[in-house]
């Protein structure tokens, strides 16, 4: 099973998969990480762990389309079979996302459907939600809308600032979002009619053990 990630920062998730790969939780090979950032600190962890690290930047090309087609280009020569997103912050191409249908995950830092997009920390704090968490998904054209896998919650005390909430949130993508990719490698887990499957069974709307 060969995976490729995309970052655009530090990298923690990026670092949660290649501990798992290395200790044998996931069965497959990460062959190379990308980042549409020169100075992500993801890219030291890839190159730390001996894997090739490639950043390509946005202001080399006209369009989004045309930087989309050259990092498929890159990406495809290390033949994935699963392409991962970690905190990869840019908006994907409807070709890009055709591309790599079925095989291309992303974690998102809210309990979707609930908050897509930018600030979801924030958004919990401003609405005194009770519980926040995160949520593996497949990546389709709806912005942090396909298909859920696997979500983790998480409490919210008085209190809280961004940080603490920053803090528990990422504790559970560091556990679940391997969790997932270890489920793909081993041929469990796939997307179908535009749903997630494990196991042969089609999962709930808000994925994996959810209340639904």
């Amino acid at each position: 099973m060969n995976i490729v990630v995309l970052i655009s920062g530090n990298g923690s998730n990026l670092q949660a998969i290649i501990d798992a790969c290395e200790s044998g939780k996931i069965a497959g090979t990460l062959r190379a990480v990308f980042s549409n950032k020169a100075d992500a600190f993801g890219l030291q962890r890839a190159r730390d762990a001996g894997i090739p690290a490639h950043a390509l930047s946005a202001g080399q090309f006209a369009t989004r389309e045309a930087f989309d087609r050259e990092l498929m280009q890159e990406i495809d020569a290390y033949a994935p079979d699963l392409v991962v997103l970690a905190g990869y912050m840019r908006i994907l191409s409807p070709a890009f996302v055709a591309h790599y249908t079925g095989r291309l995950i992303n974690i998102h830092p809210s309990l979707l459907p609930k908050y897509p997009g930018l600030h979801t920390h924030r958004q919990v704090l401003e609405n005194g939600d009770a519980e926040h968490g995160t949520s593996v998904h497949f990546v389709t054209d709806e912005l942090d809308g396909g298909p859920v896998i696997l979500q983790a919650k998480v409490p919210v005390f008085d209190g809280d600032d961004e940080a603490d909430i920053t803090a528990r949130v990422q504790a559970q993508e560091h556990a679940i979002y391997p969790l997932v990719v270890s489920w793909f490698a081993d041929g469990r887990l796939k997307m179908q009619d535009n749903a997630a499957w494990l196991d042969g069974q089609k999962l709930a709307p808000l994925g994996h053990a959810s209340d639904e």
